[in-house]
């Protein structure tokens, strides 16, 4: 290399020492922002986000609520804390989804070469996923209020019950994105991600109480954590909702992420 190269070269190379990893939080926070920013930016990703809540409660409401309460008014008081889980919790896929995508298109790979903490692309993922499920929660819950829904636990029981769900959902989404590091394209994360969702949500009290199911199936739903989810927020909506029961909705939710968290970040620090 002659010298008028070498010095060009030197010149060019930064002699200053490398930034140090930003904080945790502020990272997190910065990817989160990310998050809600690629949705403005490709607003059809809001199509799940608006479409499925309402059409699950109205098409539950309207089909099932003659048949299973007599009318769709009566059935609707029952239905609505379930199907407000049951919107939340369809769109926690999208957590696997998102981060396939990402790492199939190699953002993450850049995302590695940053002085950030290693967890933070995740944990902000997280955080936009979590304005998401607020955004579906309100779109139920104002739906419900349209059509006739009377929550007789007023509006600290539905917040109470909309922040269960959102807490539960994303302890859940962690499965999910255990899912996105493991299998090869977002397409497969997806159909095998609801393949799972769709046992655990319908065997549960969403739709009926377990007591109207046959003993093996009404085992399964007693056992099924939604079905705890679903009391929980079933109670607090009603004004009726007891400690025990919020607590086996926080405990369930817990038991998640102790599971599938340090599944996902250890997958995650081995991906390359």
């Amino acid at each position: 290399m002659t010298a008028p190269a070498g010095e060009a070269l030197h010149a060019a190379v930064s002699l200053r020492p490398r930034p140090a990893p930003t904080g945790m939080l502020s990272a997190s926070l910065t990817f989160g922002w990310r998050a809600l920013l690629k949705i403005r930016h490709v607003p059809e990703q809001l199509a799940d986000v608006i479409g499925i809540p309402l059409l699950f409660t109205l098409m539950f409401t309207y089909l099932f609520g003659g048949a299973l309460a007599g009318s769709p008014h009566a059935y609707l008081q029952f239905l609505l804390p379930g199907s407000l889980a049951l919107a939340v919790l369809f769109l926690t896929v999208y957590s696997g989804v998102t981060l396939n995508r990402d790492l199939a298109a190699g953002t993450f790979d850049r995302f590695r070469s940053l002085p950030i903490a290693r967890a933070a692309p995740i944990a902000g993922g997280l955080l936009g996923d979590a304005g998401r499920y607020l955004l579906a929660s309100a779109l139920v819950i104002g739906l419900g209020l349209a059509i006739g829904f009377h929550p007789r636990g007023g509006t600290a029981g539905v917040l109470a019950a909309v922040g269960l769900v959102v807490v539960f959902a994303s302890s859940l989404s962690w499965a999910w994105i255990a899912l996105g590091l493991i299998l090869r394209t977002p397409s497969a994360v997806m159909s095998a991600g609801f393949t799972l969702l769709f046992p655990l949500t319908f065997i549960s009290n969403i739709f009926v109480p377990p007591l109207t199911m046959p003993p093996w199936l009404r085992a399964a739903a007693r056992l099924n954590p939604v079905t705890h989810l679903v009391t929980a927020s079933r109670g607090l909506m009603s004004g009726t909702a007891t400690a025990g029961q919020v607590e086996w909705a926080l405990a369930a939710s817990a038991a998640l992420t102790a599971i599938f968290a340090p599944l996902a970040l250890r997958l995650y620090r081995n991906k390359h």
